[in-house]
């Protein structure tokens, strides 16, 4: 797996009121993928979108749709994110008792297959989905709300699922308090996909954006040069 720093904005942290125009933007700044966060108000405690709003900025741009499906069940709606125009869809590994079939029903549908870890979760319920994985995506906080603090703890979480995976082709990805300053600390353990919301989206203009994913890729890419050095 290419270790090119993928940069994927949280929506969640945008202004809802002009939300394609904000995908429009942020994709302009140069955003490499969209995040989703997908709430139900069950399996975690806030409630954001279903399909009917992927699906309206899907028509806004071709960009990759990362869809955080944080959701309990999730079966029963996989089908309707896979036609609002999801690309990858990360399921919950604590949402439901049959993972493996939730990852194989994904690639049935044609989508790239990802498992979510909150951060009390080990990492070894992945060792025997490694096969159906395209990306593990590690919280660095608890799921349910934007802006909360990072946790430093989960970057040697980060390290040993980097370990666990290999050469295989899947992605590993963090979300929750990614900035410029902790970017580097989780880009350095393994982490290729780096989701950020409050810190991105900060400042209210594309102009603005742009300065903010730079910042966050060009110090995640330092730490991999310093590493490589």
């Amino acid at each position: 797996m290419s270790r090119k720093t993928i940069i994927a904005p949280s929506i969640l942290s945008a202004d809802f009121s002009r939300l394609g125009d904000e995908v429009e933007e942020v994709v302009k700044a140069g955003a490499d993928w969209i995040h989703l966060d997908v709430m139900d108000g069950h399996f975690v405690p806030n409630i954001t979108f279903g399909p009917p709003v992927v699906k309206s900025i899907r028509n806004r741009t071709d960009a990759v749709f990362d869809c955080h499906l944080m959701i309990a069940p999730v079966d029963p709606y996989l089908a309707a994110f896979a036609d609002a125009g999801c690309d990858y869809m990360t399921v919950h590994a604590e949402a439901g008792p049959h993972l493996d079939r939730t990852l194989q029903a994904i690639r049935n549908l044609g989508k790239k297959a990802g498992v979510a870890l909150n951060p009390s979760t080990p990492e070894s319920v992945i060792e025997y989905v490694l096969d159906r994985l395209d990306l593990v995506l590690l919280m660095t906080v608890n799921p349910g709300f934007g802006g909360q603090a990072f946790i430093p703890a989960v970057a040697e979480k980060v390290r040993r699922v980097a370990a666990l995976i290999g050469y295989r082709p899947i992605h590993v990805e963090v979300d929750g308090g990614i900035t410029a300053e902790t970017a580097p600390l989780i880009a350095a353990a393994g982490a290729d996909v780096l989701v950020s919301g409050s810190a991105i989206f900060a400042g209210n203009d594309a102009s603005a954006y742009a300065g903010n994913i730079q910042a966050i890729r060009r110090q995640a890419d330092k730490a991999l040069a310093q590493q490589a050095a």
